[in-house]
């Protein structure tokens, strides 16, 4: 751009206007020590005590933590990734400032952008703002509309996240965007659309989740299908990383959500982005999901700076997948010297049917009832391991060591060590020596690891589902049809969870090869299973479609297995009182009836 012709005295009204306490307050909290001087965390680096100064008076920031320092233009340069003219004309466009340049010059009204990502959220907004006129608009959106509405969404929420439709002709978009003066060349690499066939929209026939960056600017989409769907569909689609759009730095509903999570010093953490809008509907709006990537240090590192002293709320599903996802969330805020707490839900699958079913009083109630997430993991522990047992003691206790070992006060690690002593009836002095020596502790127990993650160090299990996982990376092809039929939380052997991630991450980020999986795998013992067992000739493509279909029909029917042994437990507890007691112990058997159905329709073992 011919930022570099813009005047100075554009410049300096740019720098006279902003108020830089209220810009860099969109970044992180900052709180008044004096006339003039503001401080917070740095949202530039982690930090858990406030070394970020704000000079109201002179308008210039310093770190004393990193050392970064400058004025306004130079904190969104750094924080937006923006070249000095963008960020000038984006504070000039936000000021009201009108922009002169030097030396008489005048730019070109149609020249193209020169930042790429600039490019891509034209292109992105355009495209949600058709979406949108679709779900409200046409008969085309009616089905989607229909299903938003019966779930209990507004259309004051529908406008506000700016929910859309994405037609099933899936050639309508490239038709469309090409008569707006896109080219086919941009188009092709804006992620939109098939690697394969370049006019086939990536999403059709979908509810569309605009996902936007802090500036409320659409940087990518989500797409859900609409009930009743084929079960061949894949549930969810989420646009892969972008030159605008980083998947480990992005929350949805961060835009909505970023004041009022620094007025309340709290945030809640979803699943997904209809439990973020349901969550915002029942006036909860400091809700956030993560998109399609478990809660990274960079989401950690974006947040910190509103939360500091406050609390961060979890509210993930209650299945293994969903247990798992809080356990390692858990670990991560404490690191960071963040209080955590956990909404364990209950009468509804997700905030939105709980909103429905109960209003949204009933949903803040459960909000406020949350407990903290020493309490949560004894009462999970105490599920998981039989603690009427010494070695199920121990291993409760050793899993419980690793959430001590994240706290960051020596006060909070002694009352929870105290906490597990009073819940497991465990002497003091016998967990306090077993904390101090936890690493020969577990070697004694020989425990794994239990947060479903391939440690290094940790031996690589080559079971039927990673042998099935291999034999698609060997024959990639064959991960389309997989990925139809099953998704990561349906792996249970955690080099299995961790494979399928890294196919599905290469697959929507189209670099699907080989050398990319490796390259974006981790572990170095699942490398050399990987490599070892495809060098070794064992899955020739003629086979691969069979071991395909023989992974999906015993992973399904483990699944209904374990899910069938829980209904069993419950029936076989059961004791009938009264006529209801009758009725639901009846439903339960014909649960257990139709669970007995689909074990049968897979074959036998």
């Amino acid at each position: 751009m011919a930022g570099g012709f813009i005047s100075n005295e554009t410049i300096d009204a740019i720098l006279n206007t902003t108020d830089i306490v209220a810009t860099i307050g969109e970044y992180t909290k900052l709180e008044r020590r004096g006339a003039n001087d503001w401080w917070g965390c740095c949202p530039f680096h982690g930090e858990k005590t406030a070394s970020f100064h704000v000079d109201a008076d002179k308008k210039f920031y310093h770190c004393f933590g990193c050392h970064k320092g400058g004025n306004v233009v130079n904190f969104i340069m750094e924080m937006e990734k923006l070249s000095y003219p963008d960020t000038l004309e984006a504070l000039a466009k936000k000021a009201g400032i009108p922009i002169k340049y030097q030396d008489g010059y005048k730019p070109d009204p149609n020249r193209q952008k020169n930042n790429e990502a600039e490019q891509y959220i034209e292109l992105y907004e355009r495209t949600a703002s058709m979406f949108h006129y679709f779900l409200m608009e046409t008969p085309q959106g009616q089905k989607a509309l229909e299903y938003v509405t019966k779930r209990g969404l507004t259309k004051e929420t529908l406008e506000k996240f700016r929910l859309g439709y994405a037609p099933a002709d899936r050639k309508w978009l490239h038709k469309f965007l090409l008569g707006k003066n896109f080219s086919k060349e941009f188009l092709a690499k804006s992620g939109l659309f098939s690697q394969k066939y370049p006019d086939f929209s990536f999403f059709s026939d979908r509810l569309m989740f605009p996902i936007f960056n802090r500036r409320g600017q659409v940087v990518a989409f989500g797409g859900r299908v609409i009930p009743p769907a084929d079960e061949s569909q894949r549930k969810y689609l989420n646009s892969g990383d972008l030159p605008q759009f980083k998947k480990r730095e992005t929350l949805f509903g961060f835009s909505f959500a970023k004041n009022s999570i620094r007025e309340k010093k709290s945030i809640i953490f979803c699943e997904g982005n209809m439990d973020v809008i349901a969550y915002h509907q029942c006036g909860l709006d400091y809700a956030v999901a993560t998109l399609g990537t478990a809660l990274t240090e960079e989401h950690i590192k974006m947040i910190s700076g509103f939360v500091a002293g406050g609390t961060v709320y979890l509210s993930f599903d209650s299945d293994g997948a969903g247990e798992n996802a809080t356990w390692k969330a858990i670990k991560l805020c404490r690191e960071h010297d963040l209080t955590v707490k956990i909404i364990r839900l209950k009468g509804g699958k997700d905030p939105a049917e709980i909103m429905l079913k109960f209003g949204a009083e009933n949903l803040t109630a459960q909000v406020k009832n949350a407990i903290l997430d020493s309490d949560y993991l004894i009462f999970r522990l105490g599920e998981k391991y039989p603690v009427d047992t010494p070695e199920g003691k121990t291993k409760a206790a050793l899993e419980y060591f690793q959430y001590v070992d994240s706290l960051q006060s020596d006060i909070q690690k002694e009352s929870c060590l105290e906490q597990l002593c009073q819940a497991f009836n465990l002497k003091p002095e016998a967990v306090k020596r077993d904390f101090n020596n936890r690493s020969q502790a577990r070697e004694r127990a020989n425990i794994r690891q239990n947060n479903n993650q391939t440690e290094e160090g940790t031996q690589v299990k080559l079971d039927a589902e990673l042998r099935g996982l291999i034999a698609v990376t060997a024959d990639l092809n064959q991960f389309e049809v997989l990925r139809t039929k099953l998704t990561e939380q349906d792996f249970t052997n955690p080099a299995a969870r961790k494979l399928y991630k890294v196919l599905e991450e290469c697959f929507v980020e189209k670099i699907f090869t080989i050398r990319d999986i490796l390259g974006r795998c981790d572990d170095e013992k699942l490398v050399q299973l990987i490599t070892g067992s495809i060098s070794s000739g064992v899955y020739q493509s003629e086979k691969v479609s069979v071991i395909v279909q023989d992974t999906v029909n015993l992973i399904k029917r483990n699944k209904l297995d374990a899910q069938r042994n829980k209904l069993l437990q419950r029936i076989r507890e059961y004791t009938v009182v009264t006529q209801e007691d009758q009725n639901q112990l009846n439903a339960l058997l014909a649960e257990k009836l139709e669970l007995d159905k689909q074990v049968q329709s897979l074959g036998k073992k």
